[in-house]
């Protein structure tokens, strides 16, 4: 396979545009053109198609895209590495945190990181679950961290479990389950405030209700984010997702947990 032919058509795809790849590279437009052409040829495969007054990506283009974005990435490690091992640690670090471990856990230990490799870049994305995994198996995250149930993955990836933690429903004090003890049939009662769909949090609680065979609970608001200011003076209940050594830091004034 002819890899600068797929440099140049990962450029196009990446930035959408001929004309910015041609900029990008120092390459004139019609040599781009022509050696993407010749390209297709060589694989047999329509790769990019008319747009309006751009391009747009065949559906065999959008898949060689994906498979060349984690390609230079790779590319992008290697050569970080050979540069981390000539001059130092240096580099750029990036990744995607569920929103518990982004706020509670991620700041020490990127403080404690910093303070041994100073000169190490880092971005934190926070996202949902579903969303963190996926960024690191297309390459948009070095690390992510998150939590839920355990997902399958290749073998190019390694994981490893930091810690359990426990699900608990919050109420405001004036509810009438605050500080009890109650059923998961009674509880799935009750109106919920939820996460978004791709939220761990939320598949957790879905699938406990489908593992005893209860209804799920009626959801009147959803949003992304934490949880934790949203219920104080309603009659609503939320899940939330809390680790062990850190309960007491995520109950919140102003409500009360319920326990099954």
């Amino acid at each position: 396979m002819n890899l600068h032919a797929l440099r140049l058509f990962h450029v196009i795809a990446s930035t959408g545009s001929v004309t910015r790849a041609s900029e990008l590279l120092s390459i004139s437009q019609p040599a781009i053109t022509a050696q993407v052409k010749k390209f297709e040829r060589e694989l047999g495969m329509t790769l990019l198609q008319p747009s309006g007054r751009g391009i747009a990506l065949t559906e065999a283009g959008a898949g060689l895209a994906l498979l060349a974005k984690r390609l230079f990435a790779t590319e992008q490690q290697i050569e970080q590495y050979c540069e981390e091992f000539r001059g130092g640690a240096r580099g750029h670090i990036r990744i995607a945190a569920t929103y518990l471990p982004a706020q509670f856990l991620i700041p020490a230990w990127i403080a404690k990181f910093k303070q041994r490799y100073e000169n190490v870049e880092m971005t934190i994305t926070t996202t949902n679950s579903a969303d963190a995994f996926r960024q690191l198996l297309n390459m948009d995250a070095d690390i992510a961290v998150y939590g839920g149930l355990t997902e399958e993955h290749p073998d190019a990836i390694l994981a490893e479990q930091l810690f359990q933690d426990e699900l608990w429903f919050v109420v405001a004090p004036n509810h009438p389950y605050a500080n009890r003890e109650v059923s998961l049939r009674d509880m799935m009662r009750e109106p919920f405030v939820m996460r978004e769909e791709g939220s761990s949090t939320r598949e957790r609680l879905l699938a406990l209700c489908r593992t005893y065979n209860v209804p799920a609970p009626r959801i009147p608001l959803r949003f992304n984010g934490c949880t934790k200011r949203s219920w104080p003076s309603s009659r609503a209940t939320a899940p939330i997702s809390s680790p062990r050594s850190s309960c007491a830091s995520t109950s919140g004034a102003g409500s009360s947990a319920a326990s099954m």
